[in-house]
């Protein structure tokens, strides 16, 4: 079962246990762009609401692609993560129900990044996000947040509202350039607005079995992060490249395909990885 939140109350000289259910938040970073990161968000909320968890995208990446990846129209939108970080709606507002069962987005467009801009004087900027979260973490049980490319206002917001990182690493040279930095930031998270905040695991992306580079890069990963590296690693495989422009999952656009049973695997990690962590 997932991590429950127990409360005990009396009535008549009997007790009763109250469970609530709070939703786990994983925000998907990485301040370096094309590594899979948004393609992670998707597909891994897609396979954990296939496993009939409630699970909730959040597009934090004014670039939209979660969102377009799930098939919204970004000029049609009514409402999204913009307004819900200039405080002009509650999130529960913009969350959007997916052809998807048991799978909810909050979808944003390119305007994300003006709104950031003007938070900067903000009071209490750091903690919009998790503010706003904390009014749905008990409609859910994965909240999974697709952090821009960037180190960004965005990215520390999306650092203190989570539990935990999931960190896409690509299996290519200069790798893990960058990466000593987005640890470094976040430790300094954890030290100032976020204790409990954990990194579940780095993902090996882009994998080719053929070269001996990806190979290579994979002893790397495995060499400095050891047990925190996923098992799973996700191929180079042309339907996740192909999937999105039809605004789909991998696992609907072809659920057979190598990319399609690999986020089926990471799906199943990150359920018995954030299943067996404290929170």
């Amino acid at each position: 079962m997932l991590a429950k939140n127990f409360a005990k109350c009396s009535q008549n000289n009997n007790i009763y246990v109250i469970i609530t259910y709070m939703a786990i938040v994983i925000c998907v970073t990485n301040q370096k762009g094309g590594v899979g990161k948004t393609t992670t968000a998707v597909n891994l909320g897609y396979y954990l609401a296939k496993d009939k968890y409630r699970t909730l995208i959040v597009d934090f990446d004014p670039q939209g692609n979660a969102t377009s990846g799930l098939g919204l129209d970004k000029a049609e939108l009514e409402a999204g993560m913009v307004e819900v970080m200039q405080g002009s709606i509650a999130l529960e507002g913009a969350i959007v129900p997916t052809k998807h069962k048991n799978l909810d987005l909050v979808p944003t467009t390119p305007e994300l990044a003006n709104a950031e801009v003007e938070l900067v004087s903000q009071k209490g900027k750091f903690t919009i996000l998790r503010n706003a979260l904390a009014r749905v973490a008990n409609d859910y049980d994965y909240i999974i947040i697709d952090s821009p490319p960037s180190l960004s206002l965005l990215t520390v917001n999306g650092m203190i509202a989570s539990n935990y990182l999931l960190l896409p690493v690509q299996t290519e040279f200069y790798a893990l350039e960058g990466v000593a930095q987005l640890l470094e930031s976040m430790k300094l998270v954890r030290k100032a607005m976020n204790p409990n905040l954990q990194l579940l695991g780095v993902l090996a992306t882009m994998y080719d079995k053929r070269t001996s580079l990806s190979a290579q890069v994979l002893t790397e990963i495995k060499k400095y992060f050891k047990d925190l590296t996923f098992e799973t690693t996700i191929p180079r495989n042309v339907r996740i490249a192909e999937a999105p422009s039809h605004g789909a999952p991998v696992g609907e656009y072809d659920k057979f395909s190598k990319g399609a049973r690999a986020y089926k695997d990471l799906a199943r990690e990150v359920e018995l990885r954030t299943q067996k962590g404290t929170r």
